[in-house]
């Protein structure tokens, strides 16, 4: 009997000393978690009891070189419903689906979906916004919101590019400069009870959003607005593909204007043609799109043509191969090896000097410098100048030169490269070459971007671009100079003259990849003043009809667009005209 009592007590004693070390566990982890884990679980308790609404932040304008805004926002709502606040399920999807024009079963579906925030519509403009506030709906949020809006429409479109759903860019500038524009959301947090309702006389914490920078540009409205009507007008007038200007300060790489007609609405940009939307499938859509979005001036190559011979020029004269007054004899071609290589001038045009050869944009002249650098010297400016790299220009996707390996360069390949056949660069490329040799010699970055500022007005970046000095030196380039400027005076760029001003240049009349098709790429490359470039532009006009030579459908083109801008940009007419040759070589 003892025993048994003796044996009770040690079941009971052993039963109280595994209660105690429980207790003293859940003691001891209970302070724990009361004392070193406290901050924790508060944020965690009140993560259950707070709802967070975004303030998207504003994004930055970009504002041209004028002042003008040419990428702003405008205030759009985004409405949401919380189902655990909403107490009129029904009252809310009518007036939602009624008021947004949305299915009223796709409403439905998201008022009754079991979460803390169902967004119905975003990009709401703010009156409809305002009316939809002014119902009181019970669990119905009507948040503002920003939208990208383009004042100037399809102006510069595929330049500056536009954004998203979320306001993130998506092409152009707006996304090569994203982190300048996008700004800092800020947020709303609310506290809300067990069931998820918001606690009426709960504080509301508010996070301010951080507005995006204003991104500012050398794009000048005026500049581009009229070289868009010009590209216009000899698209229609000549049934082209498309029309292409570039207009760039020649010394520091800023540029002015940069049209690709046709554009496409930067307010619409996922809207085709109703035709082709009704006839096309998703893929195709999609394709169809990035076409419309495609920039051909710095995305697409080209055969150059005639106005690469201002690169085989300029290296021929540096390398000391040939002078102004070397002698040359045209027949009408050149037989280079196996290939007999035809001038524009199927009579020749005799004996000539290089001056001359480059004023008749006569082939066999250019075919004979390029001969007399050779491959290896050929290579060696063709890389010296930069065409073998990108030109760094701020808009995304730059196309490459498309160009024969060296050891793939033979006397065929050299000579058809003299005269700008048989290899591909982008537009943005052979204006930044031609800047690059008639400046003095210092190859410049292409850009757009200048400077972003805060919403306080302080300059927070001002951008800079890299500079290489000597690619050529300043008496190649002054002869340069001299050679263009007697291209528009007296030779086959003469329909780029205009009166008061001294201008230089270079035609070209390239056929398009294969040669059966007879397709051209007319274009023409100018600049002013002659003798101290301020301004330089280069046209291209994909498969025009009918008369397609770049003297005469293109030049025109440039010349119309310096009678207006030159002026515009302080660029005085001289009184007296002075002898640039005498300047240069008297």
């Amino acid at each position: 009997m003892n025993s048994f009592r003796t044996h009770h007590r040690e079941r009971i004693a052993v039963l109280f000393f595994l209660l105690f070390i429980c207790m003293a566990g859940l003691t001891g982890r209970l302070i724990f978690l009361m004392v070193c884990r406290s901050d924790y679980y508060s944020a965690r308790a009140e993560d259950l009891h707070q709802r967070e609404r975004t303030i998207k932040a504003a994004r930055g304008n970009i504002i041209d070189a004028s002042g003008k805004v040419i990428a702003t926002n405008r205030t759009v709502c985004t409405i949401s419903v919380i189902h655990n606040q909403i107490e009129e399920p029904e009252e809310v999807t009518a007036v939602l689906s009624r008021e947004l024009g949305l299915d009223e079963s796709e409403v439905r579906k998201k008022v009754e979906t079991y979460s803390s925030r169902e967004i119905i519509k975003t990009n709401v403009d703010k009156e409809l916004g305002d009316k939809i506030r002014s119902f009181h709906l019970a669990g119905v949020k009507v948040d503002e919101d920003y939208k990208r809006y383009y004042p100037y429409g399809s102006l510069a479109s595929k330049v500056l590019g536009f954004t998203g759903g979320d306001n993130q860019g998506i092409i152009g500038l707006e996304v090569v400069y994203e982190e300048y524009l996008k700004g800092t959301n800020g947020k709303i947090l609310t506290m809300a009870d067990a069931a998820g309702v918001e606690l009426e006389n709960a504080a509301e914490d508010r996070v301010e959003p951080v507005a995006g920078q204003d991104l500012y540009v050398s794009l000048d409205v005026n500049i581009q607005q009229y070289c868009e009507q010009a590209a216009t007008q000899v698209m229609e007038k000549k049934g082209a593909n498309r029309v292409s200007v570039i207009v760039m300060n020649p010394q520091n790489g800023q540029i002015y204007a940069m049209v690709n007609v046709p554009e496409f609405d930067l307010n619409s940009p996922f809207t085709l043609n109703q035709t082709v939307e009704s006839q096309v499938s998703e893929r195709e859509r999609q394709d169809l799109l990035n076409q419309m979005w495609r920039n051909p001036c710095i995305n697409d190559t080209y055969e150059p043509g005639s106005t690469f011979k201002i690169v085989t020029a300029a290296a021929g004269l540096e390398e000391g191969v040939v002078s102004l007054n070397d002698t040359f004899s045209c027949p009408g071609f050149r037989v280079v090896e196996d290939r007999k290589i035809r001038c524009h001038k199927v009579g020749g045009h005799g004996s000539e000097t290089f001056l001359q050869g480059m004023m008749n944009s006569c082939n066999p002249v250019l075919i004979d410098v390029g001969q007399r650098l050779g491959v290896d010297h050929y290579y060696k400016y063709f890389e010296q100048f930069g065409l073998k790299k990108k030109t760094g220009i701020d808009l995304p996707g730059e196309g490459v030169t498309i160009m024969h390996k060296k050891e793939n360069m033979g006397p065929v390949e050299l000579a058809t490269v003299s005269f700008g056949q048989s290899f591909q660069i982008t537009p943005i490329q052979l204006i930044t070459t031609v800047s690059s040799l008639i400046n003095g010699g210092t190859r410049i970055t292409p850009h757009f971007g200048v400077k972003a500022v805060s919403s306080s007005g302080e300059t927070v970046h001002t951008f800079s671009y890299p500079k290489t000095a000597g690619i050529v030196s300043e008496e190649t380039s002054a002869a340069m100079r001299y050679i263009l400027e007697q291209v528009v005076a007296e030779g086959s760029g003469k329909n780029a003259y205009v009166e008061g001003y001294r201008i230089g240049g270079k035609t070209a009349t390239s056929e398009k990849l294969p040669r059966s098709l007879k397709k051209y790429i007319s274009s023409f490359i100018g600049f002013a003043p002659a003798d101290n470039p301020q301004v330089i532009a280069l046209i291209t006009i994909d498969e025009p009809e009918g008369i397609y030579y770049g003297g005469t459908i293109a030049a025109p083109v440039i010349a119309d667009i310096f009678k207006n801008i030159l002026p515009y940009l302080g660029i005085e007419e001289e009184k007296e005209k002075t002898d640039a040759a005498f300047r240069i070589y008297g």
